[in-house]
């Protein structure tokens, strides 16, 4: 069940970076599996998985922005 559920708010985050960035889907997956947000997110030691969709695309953007 708790993996149903992160898989799900995975996937609602890359559709969200997907529209924000105006890229297809596979790109924003792509995207998303390279960033440090992406194993945060993974681990609950870091309580990211408790914030909200727009929250964690926001730190995400903000990761991507910085990585260039």
């Amino acid at each position: 069940m708790r993996d149903t559920v992160l898989w799900r708010k995975q996937s609602r985050i890359i559709m969200m970076l997907a529209d924000t960035l105006h890229i297809d889907a596979e790109r924003a997956l792509d995207l998303f599996y390279s960033t440090k947000v992406y194993l945060q997110l993974s681990d609950p030691k870091y309580g990211l998985q408790l914030m909200s969709d727009d929250y964690i695309l926001e730190e995400l953007i903000e990761e991507l922005r910085d990585s260039q």
